[in-house]
């Protein structure tokens, strides 16, 4: 095992990463959110999964207004380490839509089917 070195990270030239949120016990796919070097560092320092909204331009932390909070359980990066897997505890739906998952709508034979509703 090796010490984690942040600036081995190939972030965008934005400044930033996509990271896929999982989750940690049923492995569904939640959601795709960016994170900066700061966020990144800010999550694996607290646990608490801390993203970059580029529609605000501004710091994220999952659930501050929702409740719907992301708890850090393993986060993983890919062999071009450019892209990062984070295993989450998920409390409520993840997706803004109030849906479990933002990967809730099939494209099935050219067409949209919806997989679940809002809870």
């Amino acid at each position: 095992m090796e010490k984690f070195d942040i600036t081995t990270v190939k972030f965008n030239d934005q400044g930033l990463i996509p990271v896929i949120a999982q989750d940690a016990k049923t492995l569904e796919l939640l959601m795709l959110a960016w994170m900066n070097a700061a966020s990144l560092s800010e999550t694996l320092k607290t646990g608490r999964m801390t993203y970059w909204s580029r529609s605000r331009q501004a710091y994220w932390r999952k659930g501050e207004s929702s409740g719907h909070v992301q708890t850090l359980k393993d986060m993983r990066i890919d062999c071009d380490r450019d892209c990062l897997l984070a295993m989450v505890e998920q409390v409520g739906p993840a997706c803004h839509t109030n849906r479990k998952s933002c990967f809730y709508t099939a494209i099935r034979q050219g067409e949209e089917v919806e997989l679940s509703k809002p809870e």
